[in-house]
């Protein structure tokens, strides 16, 4: 007969700890939180303190019965949740809901789901951490305050059953101010300028960029290009530096969970969501032949890069093994003082060094070992000496201007045995032994190129949490689901890669600016995480930073609701007669933007595509430029005869023709550009233009 009950969140570890505890122990799932508010009422007594009113979630009855039957057989019952603010939260709702006596209630954590780390955590047990349950329920309370009290009134502005959120907002804020940043962006003209030199006894020519004088110089246009190039087609050229040196490269630190999201993206082209459910399935356990059910990786949401001294202490004597002695690091690094970070967990590391990818490949399925094999090897390199490269510079001369060249090539791999990024694996160049200070060289040709410079890029998962991050928005359990709900509302749309706003996310955004400054303001989102850091760590009171928000939002909810409510919305009518029944169609607002609908709904459930006209004709045809949209709902301008005619622009096209080379010109911000990107011309736009 079981004497003790260890309850988990999830039932994947069930079986995993099961194992590790023998016959004396049960072990059940919570399956994550088991109450919450009510989803029909707001479920904060704001009268009586903002007391927080919590319910059994629907359909987890049964559950908790199962779990009060198996408390009331067990002499202790452990309460082994994840080690976080929310894992906390989710055992103080199950002390409540098994209304057992607290003494035989017991707290534990573990960080990786190990034999070790198990039973560890059991002679360990613990009380709970309020200050932890605290955090979480301030948080849970700010989230539904703004949920509850703003989605209303976006479903009346927008007709849809639309939601704001206290993080996905300024996270879609963060997107369109991007996306307003790129359209406004003017690019301006460069110029570069490589030479290609011939070296005696050398049949590869030497290629050098153009670098100016004593100084570094920027060519801006062609006739500037011009003069430089007329004078250096008379000029003689020598080398006149050459300089080595070394240059080192050091490892990088260990995991969190944006690092990892952000590599994972970039390396393995995952989603954030995707990276989160395989790392949960490693965390969780997975089963190694020959050894069972076992947690190959440490606990995935973390901001910190600290390691356990065991860990650090095994990981060395792997290297120092497997590699050699020069190859493991000197000290361990640490991060950059005034970095917030939550100490309370590791660094996402393999649990066990030992246990490399190859060995565990066959238990694991093709995306478990790739995200594993990345795990693994950044652990194993931050452990790791630095890389050294041994650098050459090179400088060649011509009268008064001067091309550089410089190469490097590795000395000592150090941690690059192990792991390498992108820039890593971009091969350098290689220079000829045979350069010497005084050589004279023969010009073979002068090759000059005209640039434009860029926008700003568009936002990649992997680029928007490394901003939320730097902006101090959301914590690592956070960023995955916020980019999910964004996309999945359809406020965003993902297009190779890229972070796209759509229609309605841009109508959204702009409702949630005027009437919510504050809710997507960066700093005041910042500034509310750092509150909820505080309450953690017991220097503020929960109540205190529910007390000081509620009143702000409520004040702005209740100016919103006035303005909207003299704003009568009518389905605007348009020309566009009903194929059906010769009603003019009228213009409604569905989960891909706007539509056309028929005003007989539901006797007549006509529906048309809707396309803006914007008043410019046609560059290629003549007929009307219409707002068009892709598939995933990115904006863009193409025309109403698609696909007899193929014209499409990002950008919105005027019409007016550009005076250089004649093509059309397209609006950027407060000014007009010409759309061929070879010719460079723009002026302002017009005042009235600007004002429609």
């Amino acid at each position: 007969m079981a004497k003790y009950l260890v309850i988990v969140e999830s039932p994947a570890k069930v079986k995993t700890i099961k194992k590790f505890l023998g016959a004396n122990y049960e072990v059940e799932a919570s399956n994550g939180h088991v109450r919450d508010f009510p989803k029909s009422q707001f479920g904060i007594d704001v009268e009586n303190d903002f007391e927080p009113k919590y319910i059994t979630i629907r359909g987890k009855g049964e559950l908790l019965a199962k779990l009060r039957k198996a408390a009331k057989k067990a002499d202790k019952i452990y309460l082994a949740t994840d080690p976080d603010r929310e894992g906390e939260a989710i055992s103080w709702h199950l002390m409540q809901a098994l209304k057992e006596n607290p003494d035989k209630m017991h707290r534990i954590t573990f960080n990786e789901i190990t034999k070790t780390a198990v039973k560890d955590s059991l002679k360990h047990a613990r009380g709970l951490n309020m200050n932890l349950v605290d955090a979480q329920q301030a948080r849970r309370m700010l989230d539904r305050m703004v949920g509850y009290t703003i989605s209303p009134l976006l479903w009346a502005k927008v007709k849809r059953g639309l939601s704001a959120g206290r993080v996905q907002s300024v996270a879609l804020r963060i997107i369109c101010d991007r996306e307003e940043e790129i359209n406004s962006f003017i690019p301006e003209e460069y110029w570069s300028l490589n030479g290609e030199f011939l070296v005696d006894g050398e049949k590869k020519p030497l290629e050098a960029k153009f670098y100016g004088t004593d100084k570094k110089m920027d060519i801006h246009n062609k006739a500037e290009m011009e003069e430089i190039l007329k004078v250096l087609e008379n000029e003689e050229f020598e080398i006149s530096e050459v300089k080595k040196g070394e240059r080192i490269k050091n490892a990088p630190l260990p995991f969190t969970t944006s690092t990892l999201q952000q590599e994972a993206s970039k390396t393995l082209n995952f989603s954030t969501q995707k990276t989160m459910r395989l790392a949960q399935q490693l965390y969780e356990g997975v089963d190694i032949k020959g050894n069972g059910t076992v947690g190959v990786i440490t606990y995935l949401r973390t901001d910190s890069v600290r390691i356990s001294d065991e860990a650090d202490a095994a990981a060395r004597s792997y290297i120092s093994s497997q590699y050699g002695e020069e190859y493991v690091s000197e000290t361990a690094k640490t991060v950059k003082k005034g970095q917030k970070i939550q100490d309370a967990h590791e660094a996402i590391r393999p649990t066990d060094i030992s246990r490399t990818p190859v060995q565990i490949k066959e238990s694991l399925t093709r995306d478990q070992f790739r995200l594993y094999q990345l795990i693994w090897k950044r652990f194993a390199a931050s452990r790791m000496a630095p890389a050294k490269y041994e650098t050459t510079s090179v400088k060649v001369a011509g009268g008064d201007y001067t091309f550089t060249v410089s190469a490097s090539k590795v000395a000592f791999e150090g941690f690059l045995s192990v792991y390498m990024q992108e820039e890593d694996m971009k091969k350098g160049n290689v220079l000829s032994q045979s350069l010497s200070k005084g050589m004279k060289l023969k010009l073979k040709e002068l090759k000059p190129e005209q640039h434009f410079t860029q926008p700003p890029a568009h936002y990649t998962e992997a680029s928007l949490v490394k901003t939320m991050e730097e902006l101090g928005i959301g914590r690592p359990s956070t960023y995955a689901p916020t980019i999910t709900t964004i996309i999945s509302r359809r406020y965003v749309s993902k297009e190779q890669r890229n972070l796209y706003v759509t229609e309605l996310g841009e109508v959204v955004n702009s409702i949630m600016k005027q009437a919510f400054p504050s809710i997507v303001d960066v700093n005041f989102t910042a500034t509310m995480e750092g509150l909820l850091d505080c309450v953690e760590n017991g220097t503020v009171q929960w109540k205190t930073v529910v007390r000081n928000f509620y009143p702000d939002l409520k004040h702005d909810v209740d100016a919103a609701q006035e303005e909207l409510e003299k704003v009568d919305i009518h389905d605007e009518e348009t020309d566009v007669i009903c194929d059906n029944c010769g009603r003019h169609m009228v213009i409604k607002y569905g989960p891909h933007g706007r539509f056309l609908a028929c005003p007989g709904f539901p006797e007549c459930r006509n529906t048309k595509p809707y396309y803006e006209k914007i008043g410019v004709a046609c560059p290629k045809c003549g007929k009307e430029v219409v707002l068009k949209k892709t598939k995933k709902g990115r904006k863009y301008y193409g025309c109403e005869d698609n696909p007899e005619c193929d014209f499409m622009s990002w950008q919105k096209p005027s019409d007016k023709k550009c005076p250089v080379c004649g093509s059309y010109m397209v609006e950027k911000g407060n000014k007009l550009v010409c759309s061929q990107e070879t010719c460079g011309y723009v002026e302002a736009r017009p005042k009235d233009e600007k004002e429609n």
